[in-house]
């Protein structure tokens, strides 16, 4: 299982979440038994280093860090995770194949975040250790293929390990993806409620009081698909895609909206990112006892498998 592979407590990953996930938080997530994961949406190759610093300081557990390929500064970032010798390297919106010869060579366990089968073979042989199938389920950018459908037939198209992410919340949907056949699972909606999370109190109020028809959708006119929580500013957005409103228009509406709502708490005006399973959550938590519920029930529920059918 993942857990043996990357040397934690349970075989869990972190989303990397721009503006979300920093060094701390993955520091508290590693050490809750997860491998926790610095985000690096947003950030440039100096202020990672800071991040990375700040993890190294209060973890001595794995953690990691997620590169958004179309980082502005991802070739600069790219270096420094080498530099560094991070172990565990998740990426998303792009190939990686031109930086994974230097990450192996430095240690690293390469794990793309991927949508679709074709995607999932073409990360293998660049030399991917593993993929993580996410779901349409999940909150900020999605695909179009919902987790159920996507992972086991992942899963049949690789020989590497596949990680199961999107629309996993609880033991019954840990244990759902593991009988799918995932290796492991990635969780992020369910972490945005956790008490280290450095979200704003508005944000996770949102979250916590969204039923599961709260999210939406909104980029399909442009390609660029983001699930949020409905709000004043996805109302908008989505009139003005349905008048056929221009690129710049539409951007202009969401222009720093994930910071307003991270940062400043505007939770009708900002961009709440958060996925479809933001319906089950109902209370802060700690990070630890986040997990140790969510392992404890898929384990009880697998250990019944057996008698189900």
């Amino acid at each position: 299982m993942l857990n043996d592979m990357l040397g934690i407590k349970y075989p869990i990953i972190q989303g990397g979440m721009a503006n979300i996930a920093t060094g701390s938080f993955a520091a508290a997530v590693s050490n809750a038994g997860g491998l926790g994961l610095i985000a690096s949406g947003g950030l440039n190759a100096e202020a990672i280093e800071k991040e990375i610093y700040t993890a190294r300081k209060e973890t001595d557990k794995p953690f990691g860090v997620n590169l958004m390929l179309l980082n502005p500064d991802a070739d600069n970032i790219a270096e420094l995770l080498y530099r560094e010798k991070i172990k565990v390297i998740t990426t998303g919106a792009g190939m990686p194949g031109k930086y994974m010869d230097k990450w192996k060579e430095a240690g690293a366990k390469v794990m793309p975040v991927v949508a679709s089968t074709a995607l999932a073979r073409r990360v293998e042989k660049q030399g991917a250790d593993a993929v993580i199938a996410e779901g349409g389920e999940s909150g900020g950018h999605v695909g179009d293929m919902t987790t159920m459908a996507l992972v086991p037939q992942v899963i049949d198209s690789v020989n590497i390990p596949v990680i199961a992410a999107g629309g996993i919340a609880d033991g019954r949907q840990f244990a759902a993806a593991i009988m799918l056949g995932a290796f492991g699972i990635q969780v992020g909606t369910c972490l945005l409620v956790s008490e280290e999370c450095p979200v704003h109190q508005n944000y996770k109020d949102a979250v916590i009081k969204a039923k599961d028809n709260s999210t939406i959708v909104t980029g399909r006119s442009l390609d660029a698909p983001v699930r949020i929580l409905k709000n004043q500013m996805a109302r908008e957005y989505i009139k003005l895609e349905r008048e056929a409103a221009s690129r710049d228009e539409l951007e202009q509406i969401t222009l720093g909206g994930l910071r307003r709502a991270v940062f400043d708490g505007d939770t009708a005006n900002g961009s709440v990112m958060a996925g479809q399973v933001c319906g089950q959550l109902t209370e802060v938590k700690p990070v630890a006892e986040i997990f140790e519920k969510m392992y404890s029930e898929a384990k009880e529920i697998l250990s019944k498998a057996p008698d189900i059918l």
